[in-house]
């Protein structure tokens, strides 16, 4: 059921994309300087696109630019969980080497009076 709620939703942002784009379809003229820093510096990259893709692409770019951003930011919580799995890893083979010393691992001094009460 909420696999076919998805594929509405995704259905209808598809549909408002398509609308916006239509509508949108003119040509804007897209500078890398203003005129007055191309006409100082003798250099002005332009180029003529439909106002749809100068807006999807600004959209593109901010959520790229986002979601580069939050993985840079977290990094340091994937590196504390890397850490603390390769620590678990390195206890859990300790405790299997211990083990295999003794035959068993010695059981706590609570958890055996416990078990004996529980027997008698």
């Amino acid at each position: 059921m909420l696999r076919y709620l998805r594929y509405l939703v995704l259905l209808a942002i598809a549909l408002c994309l398509l609308t916006v784009a239509l509508a949108n379809r003119a040509p804007v003229t897209v500078k890398a300087l203003p005129d007055d820093l191309t006409a100082l510096l003798g250099y002005g990259w332009q180029m003529d696109l439909p106002l749809f893709a100068v807006l999807f692409g600004g959209v593109a770019i901010g959520l790229l630019i986002g979601f580069v951003w939050e993985w840079l930011r977290e990094h340091r919580h994937r590196a504390e969980a890397s850490s603390k799995a390769a620590e678990a890893r390195r206890l859990q083979r300790e405790l299997a080497a211990m083990r295999d010393a003794k035959g068993e691992v010695q059981q706590d001094d609570v958890l055996s009076l416990i078990e004996k009460k529980k027997a008698s």
